[in-house]
């Protein structure tokens, strides 16, 4: 028995989902891993504020992480779950050595500006394989994302004189 029978979706058309699904996975277990030692590392007049966002930012990540996995189940792939083949399948690359504020927001924005860019590839990929399970997945990812930007951007912003 296949999930895909039950739920109506076209494997063939599944294929390109479940392929974009699985660089999503591995792009966010390397921000996972980046956000951690942003968390650990961070120092200086930001220090309490960044190192409790980088915490909230991370156990996001880790559960997207799994709502991705659980995704890809459900299309009838498998996740991986090693890091030597998600840093080979990874868009991002492992960060580490950075302890300053502005150096690391610069990079969870560069990072959430790629992320917001893969998920609306894969959205266009599911809504053309009619998946509007991963469609809404994605525009729930988009949604959020784009506020987070938006917050980020504000606190790393100077204010206007």
């Amino acid at each position: 028995m296949k999930t895909l029978d039950f739920i109506g979706l076209n494997e063939p058309k599944t294929r390109s989902v479940v392929s974009s699904l699985k660089r999503l996975l591995a792009d966010y277990q390397i921000f996972y891993g980046n956000l951690r030692g942003f968390h650990w590392n961070i120092q200086g007049p930001d220090f309490f504020v960044l190192h409790a966002k980088f915490e909230e930012l991370y156990n996001d990540a880790a559960e997207k992480v799994d709502e991705i996995a659980e995704r890809i189940l459900t299309l009838g792939g498998v996740p991986e779950n090693r890091y030597s083949k998600y840093l080979g399948e990874a868009g991002l690359k492992e960060v580490a050595g950075v302890n300053c504020g502005p150096e690391a927001l610069k990079n969870v924005l560069e990072t959430y500006a790629y992320l917001i860019a893969e998920e609306r590839k894969l959205l266009a990929l599911a809504s053309e394989a009619e998946d509007e399970g991963t469609v809404a997945q994605m525009s729930d990812y988009l949604r959020e994302q784009e506020k987070l930007v938006w917050m980020l951007t504000a606190y790393a912003s100077k204010p206007a004189e």
